[in-house]
């Protein structure tokens, strides 16, 4: 039963009224991606539009009203669902009542711990063709495989849209990636973002919406084109979509929301790219030719097809064993996941065979849970050898409480997941993470090796006989309805009046939030190098999640974690800093401090593509709470860019990246300008070396005249307090 009222804020004949206001002032074709976002315009008649350059004003459909709280975090893999579950409701429950009470004071909805990923729960409930929606996960793009423009953001984003302010996002550019064929045998879904991400790499879809068209959807599901849209996150992309097609329609009357597909039927003109519509860069597929792949380790944009994955391992010393496989994540949990594994298990349980490496599940919701508990799917995967764990992102945010290796131990396991950064899932720097489809996945689990291919390579059943397995061909939805299995969802009261949110001044898991000081109108002097990173620091490096995760709620202990797992240009390790009043090397964050108590101003020198990955917030509040004011990088992922903007921070970049190795880490800052910040304005950096000799560069930004505000409010949060008064 899908809890989607749409009555409360379907509006297509505001889109289309939108759209073609738009469509006069362009006088050209429109791409889908324009249609919804600029069917979304605060000031359609006015905005000021160029892909790529202009900050556009939008209006989102959902975290205004209606919004919703969810909290698949917090639950950590050990035992299996049930056990797992109890365990995390009782040691998060201070938690867990501090979201539901603040949900019923406010008038949020609470989906209840079990209840599932978000991703999944929306796709389930509130995504809908043309629906402009925003969440505070980088893989709220998920939704574009129901053809709306879903974009994930950070927290105090979130908060602007809930207040009822217009949303800023620089207007992106369109990549066109265009399908033709048609997929079979073991090709998956999962296949062709892996493709993707191979050609674009981490940040190829920086400031992008990547829209795929073509006559290749139609063999895609649209729970398919959802896994697709998700792990377009990795790409960097602002979000990723389809257009609506009779795989949407078929997945929306399953899912109880025929009402939206009968309306979405109607205004399909408007939920489908112009022809002649003209994209930025265009990507061609040929979806009969593309072949199954795995992508890693340590990065998601190393892609290798399966049939290869293993000769490159013993080439470059990776593992070939595999220790545990791993199915489900936001990326890879729907029916049809769940159905495909399932098929594969079914075959090498025929032949006596059980999985040789370890192997897990995690459905997506509580609705797939029951439904493939009810057709039999996780019993199969069970007998194979798997372990059904709660509903919940479990070890794909590191919430995975592993026995069977130590740390630093080099293994290899493969996964359904989207991410596969170093120590990500296991916080073991020593784990090589692959990822691919869940089917993939399966086959190799029971192989227990990266070197097997199931398309071509044969397994010995315990007869002896050698067999192939088949290229699994299932539903991709429930031939009965689905199950939607415990009633997890708490409905906002209507009268909150008499609601109180409690928070204990003595508690280790929340902390109430204190406005942070405004800039003194000063430039900024003398500021000292916390670390200079070397290579890759995604937010998992700046804000590790894992066992981190329960301290979410309170921003002094989390920042406990700051740049943790950054590698520091210095020395090539990680956690090891050198303080520059005792010159003694210690962790990170108690060097961050000790500046913070001795008035000490910092900041952080990073490399390419900054922040990517999760748009963790903390990742920015901890480096501001700390005492830092200034990240300077060659480059920034666009989330955790406007995070540090939010924070009132300044995240710039080397007007000329070769200036990275001018700075060295026992150097000391002055950034100048800021008297006279302005848009397009380029700020001054004085390098000022230990050797009295000094260097001048230009460090550029991207700040509007708005965000130059909360800069000077000291956040958006205190700006948004100056206004109220």
């Amino acid at each position: 039963m899908s809890h989607f009222e749409p009555n409360d804020y379907i509006r297509f004949d505001l889109l289309e009224k939108n759209i073609n206001i738009v469509r006069k002032r362009l006088n050209r074709p429109l791409t889908l991606s324009e249609k919804i976002v600029y069917g979304h315009l605060d000031d359609p008649a006015n905005q000021e539009i160029e892909r790529g350059k202009t900050y556009l004003r939008l209006r989102p459909d959902r975290v205004a009203v209606p919004s919703t709280i969810h909290c698949d975090h917090l639950i950590e893999a050990q035992l299996g669902g049930e056990k797992d579950l109890r365990r995390a409701k009782d040691i998060n429950q201070e938690v867990y009542n501090f979201l539901a009470t603040a949900g019923a004071k406010y008038g949020v909805g609470f989906w209840r711990p079990g209840s599932g990923i978000i991703h999944q729960i929306i796709l389930e409930n509130y995504a809908y063709p043309g629906v402009l929606l925003i969440g505070t996960d980088s893989h709220t793009p998920n939704g574009g495989g129901l053809g709306g423009i879903c974009i994930g953001v950070g927290g105090a984003d979130a908060v602007d849209v809930m207040a009822g302010i217009p949303w800023e996002l620089k207007c992106p550019k369109v990549i066109g990636v265009k399908l033709t064929g048609s997929l079979s045998g073991w090709t998956s879904p999962k296949d062709v973002i892996l493709k993707v991400a191979g050609i674009l790499t981490v940040k190829g879809g920086t400031g992008a919406i990547v829209e795929y068209h073509g006559p290749g959807i139609d063999s895609i599901s649209c729970t398919g084109m959802a896994t697709i849209c998700n792990m377009g996150a990795e790409i960097g992309a602002t979000t990723s979509v389809f257009p609506y097609n009779h795989r949407m329609k078929k997945y929306l009357n399953k899912t109880g929301r025929a009402d939206i597909a009968i309306l979405a039927d109607e205004f399909k003109d408007h939920l489908v790219p112009d022809p002649g519509c003209h994209y930025d860069q265009l990507i061609e597929i040929n979806l009969s030719e593309l072949k199954p792949h795995i992508n890693g380790p340590f990065t998601p944009d190393l892609a290798h097809p399966v049939a290869e994955v293993g000769t490159v391992a013993e080439k470059e010393g990776w593992p070939v064993d595999i220790r545990v496989g791993l199915i489900g994540s936001c990326t890879n949990s729907s029916y049809e996941d769940m159905g495909r594994s399932a098929a594969v298990a079914k075959q090498a349980l025929a032949h006596g065979l059980k999985c040789k490496s370890q192997f897990t599940i995690t459905p997506g919701s509580e609705q797939i849970r029951a439904t493939i508990e009810r057709d039999g799917y996780a019993q199969i995967l069970r007998d194979v050898g798997g372990i059904v764990l709660a509903n919940a992102c479990g070890p794909c945010i590191g919430q995975w409480d592993r026995k069977d290796i130590k740390k630093g131990e080099k293994n290899t396991i493969v996964t359904s997941y989207n991410r596969n950064f170093t120590g990500r899932n296991d916080a073991n720097p020593e784990t090589h993470a692959f990822v691919t489809s869940p089917e993939i996945v399966t086959a190799l689990a029971i192989a227990g090796t990266l070197k097997f291919n199931p398309e071509t390579d044969f397994l010995t059943g315990k007869d002896g006989k050698k067999f192939k397995l088949e290229a699994p061909d299932v539903d991709e939805l429930p031939r009965a309805e689905f199950d939607p299995g415990q009633d997890t969802y708490q409905h906002p009261p209507k009268d909150s009046s008499g609601q109180r949110v409690d928070v204990s001044p003595t508690s280790q898991r929340l902390q109430l939030l204190e406005p942070f000081d405004k800039w003194d109108g000063k430039d900024l002097e003398d500021l000292q190098i916390l670390i200079k990173v070397k290579g890759k620091c995604t937010t998992d490096h700046i804000s590790a999640a894992g066992p981190w995760l329960k301290f979410r709620g309170h921003l002094d202990n989390i920042s406990n974690n700051l740049l943790i797992g950054a590698i520091n240009i210095e020395n090539g390790k990680a956690n090891s800093v050198r303080n520059a009043v005792t010159q003694e090397f210690g962790p990170v964050p108690d060097t961050a401090r000790y500046y913070k108590k001795n008035g000490i101003r910092w900041v952080v020198i990073g490399d390419e593509n900054y922040g990517e990955g999760s748009s963790r917030e903390h990742a920015a509040l901890e480096p501001r709470h700390l005492g830092g004011r200034a990240i300077i990088t060659k480059s920034f992922a666009r989330i955790h860019e406007t995070n540090l903007k939010k924070q009132g921070l300044l995240p710039l970049t080397f007007a000329d990246p070769a200036d990275y190795n001018k700075i060295h880490p026992v150097d000391k800052l002055t950034i100048q300008g800021l008297k006279d910040f302005a848009p397009g304005k380029p700020l001054k950096c004085i390098i000022k070396h230990p050797n009295g000799t000094q260097e001048t560069i230009l460090l550029n930004h991207t700040f509007n005249e708005t965000q130059i505000e909360w800069f000077r409010a000291g956040s958006a949060l205190n700006r948004m307090k100056e206004l109220q008064q």
